[in-house]
C-alpha cells in the first residue's frame, strides 16, 4: 500500500510560514484540544499538525470558498486548472471576471490559477475587492498540482473552515484549545503594506483588540501562538502578559528585489 503524500499549502501567501515551522512547532503545547485558525492564509501550520480537530476562518471570502471547494471537489477544480494556459492574454481575461458570481469550484480554480501565475503570487485587491496583480511571465509555473491538491483535500475532510472576523473566534474557543493567529502583519516601514487581502485592510486598533482578545483567552486557559512583524509597535502592544522572541524569516514579496532577503519577524505567546 503506498504511502500518502503529506499535504502542503497550495497557495503561495504572503507571510507563507513553510520556512519557520521549526520555531512555531516548538511552542505549540504538545497536548491540546480544538485546533483554531482564523486567519488561515496558507494553512502552512495546520497541514504541518495534521490536527485531529480544526477551525480554520479568515475574513477573505474568496479564500474561505477556495478551501471549501478544495476539501468538497478537488477533482472539478482540478479538471478547470488542468486547461488553463500560462498565457498573458488569459490571465488578464481571468483577472477581470466577476467571479463571486460563479460557484466555489470555478472561483478555486480562478483563485489558484491567478496565484501560480500573477508576480510573487501576492494576493492583493483594491477597495473594490478588484484583484490587480500583474502577470509575472514565470517559464514553467506548477498551475495544477493534483497530486497535493487531493492531499489537501484529504487533510481538510471533517475540518470546518468558516468565512467571519477574527472576533468571532472568542465565543467558541474552550479552555484547553490552541489558537494559532497570523494576522496581517503591521508594516515593516510606511512603504512595506501587505494588509490588502480584504477590501477593508488591517489596521492598528484590529492589531491592539487582537492582542487584547490573545490575553482574555490566555486568562481563561487557551493556549495562544501569535506571529506578527518584529517592529515596535508590536513589541509595545505585547510589552505586557506575554512572551516573545524574535525570528528571521527569508521574505520574498517585495516588488523592490533589493529589499528581499531575512526579514525579523516575532513570535508571541
Amino acid at each position: 500500500m503506498s504511502r500518502v503524500k503529506p499535504a502542503k499549502p497550495f497557495l503561495k501567501w504572503a507571510g507563507g510560514k513553510r520556512q519557520l515551522l521549526e520555531h512555531l512547532r516548538a511552542r505549540v503545547p504538545e497536548n491540546h484540544n480544538t485546533y483554531h485558525e482564523p486567519f488561515i492564509g496558507g494553512g502552512a501550520l495546520f497541514y504541518d499538525l495534521a490536527p485531529k480537530k480544526a477551525v480554520l476562518a479568515d475574513f477573505n471570502l474568496r479564500l474561505v470558498r477556495t478551501y471549501c471547494a478544495i476539501r468538497d471537489n478537488p477533482e472539478a477544480v482540478i479538471a478547470r486548472l488542468a486547461t488553463y494556459p500560462n498565457e498573458k492574454r488569459f490571465f488578464l481575461k481571468m483577472r477581470a471576471r466577476d467571479i463571486d458570481s460563479e460557484c466555489d469550484e470555478e472561483l478555486a480554480a480562478w483563485m489558484i490559477f491567478l496565484n501560480k501565475t500573477g508576480f510573487n503570487g501576492l494576493y492583493r485587491v483594491n477597495r473594490k475587492g478588484g484583484f490587480n496583480v500583474p502577470f509575472a511571465g514565470y517559464k514553467n509555473p506548477n498551475i495544477c498540482d493534483s497530486v497535493n491538491l487531493l492531499a489537501a483535500s484529504k487533510r481538510l475532510q471533517g475540518v470546518s473552515v468558516l468565512y467571519e472576523d477574527f472576533r468571532s473566534l472568542e465565543d467558541r474557543v474552550k479552555p484547553g484549545d490552541f489558537v494559532y493567529f497570523d494576522p496581517p502583519y503591521v508594516p515593516a516601514s510606511n512603504t512595506a503594506s501587505f494588509t490588502a487581502y480584504t477590501k477593508n485592510g488591517f489596521g492598528l486598533e484590529d492589531q491592539a483588540e487582537l492582542r487584547d482578545m490573545a490575553r482574555r483567552l490566555k486568562d481563561k486557559g487557551v493556549s495562544v501562538l501569535l506571529s506578527n512583524s518584529s517592529v515596535p509597535e508590536v513589541h509595545a502592544l505585547y510589552a505586557e502578559g506575554f512572551e516573545r522572541i524574535e525570528i528571521f524569516a527569508n521574505r520574498a514579496i517585495n516588488c523592490n528585489a533589493a529589499k528581499r532577503g531575512k526579514v525579523a519577524e516575532a513570535l508571541i505567546w
